[in-house]
């Protein structure tokens, strides 16, 4: 990973995957952690300071413009130039397609669609003169896979994933690389909250006819350290010839496709 110097800003890092992603990446990096909940920003700094670890927290909404580039300007000038990007952040709304409200829609695709293009934008800006740095998001297994109910979601990981890609064409010249990591069913609050009880962990592994899931060839639920553990690889050193990529970490959901 290098030293200590380097700055990771990680987005959605309150809770769930993003703050996983935190911890793994404090273990050799600054990190700048953004989210719209203050709260569990705070808690996860708390954490990390208690480790000896470097962190800081910056509240922000990732749909908004001008305040995500206000707040990666701060962070570059407070703790140094940004290295690493892990665009985290994600909201999903779920429900039949017809039925998904303009609301709906509009606040799935700020999030997971326009809060990486927002965070990705600013922070390249800058990394190109610097000629340095690696942009990992990340996306979902849905991005390639039709979901009943997940019509949102899908369509805006889906977005996400190819303006990765694109972005990773267009900063190849500068040796900046630009992956994407698609978790499949992760153990998190968003996971858990759509299932019936506490058996719905059991019924994802099991997969669905009537909703055309496969289940999990693998037998268990990611946690949120495994996606943690793919980003980590993706922006260290032992992946420096690898860009453009889109890394399934799904236990086999997808069957490889």
């Amino acid at each position: 990973m290098g030293t200590t110097t380097r700055v990771a800003l990680v987005t959605g890092a309150a809770q769930g995957i993003g703050a996983e992603v935190a911890r793994v990446l404090a273990e050799d990096a600054i990190i700048a952690a953004l989210d719209r909940n203050a709260e569990g920003l705070l808690s996860l700094v708390a954490e990390l300071r208690g480790q000896g670890r470097q962190a800081t927290a910056w509240p922000v909404d990732v749909s908004d413009s001008a305040a995500v580039e206000a707040v990666v300007e701060r962070v570059e000038r407070e703790l140094g130039p940004i290295d690493i990007l892990a665009n985290v952040a994600g909201v999903l709304r779920v429900g039949p397609a017809m039925s998904l409200s303009d609301e709906d829609w509009a606040t799935t695709f700020g999030v997971n669609t326009d809060g990486v293009f927002h965070v990705s934008r600013a922070v390249a800006r800058r990394m190109v003169p610097r000629r340095s740095g690696v942009i990992v998001t990340v996306g979902s297994n849905a991005a390639g896979t039709p979901r009943m109910q997940m019509a949102a979601y899908a369509a805006s990981k889906a977005a996400s994933t190819m303006f990765t890609k694109c972005l990773g064409l267009e900063l190849a010249q500068y040796g900046i690389r630009c992956n994407v990591v698609s978790p499949g069913s992760t153990d998190t609050a968003m996971q858990r909250a759509l299932w019936k009880d506490e058996s719905g962990g059991e019924a994802v592994i099991a997969g669905a006819l009537d909703a055309f899931r496969l289940g999990i060839p693998l037998r268990r639920i990611a946690s949120p350290r495994d996606i943690a553990n793919a980003v980590q690889f993706l922006v260290s050193d032992k992946a420096r010839h690898i860009t453009m990529h889109d890394l399934c970490v799904d236990g086999g959901a997808t069957l490889g496709v």
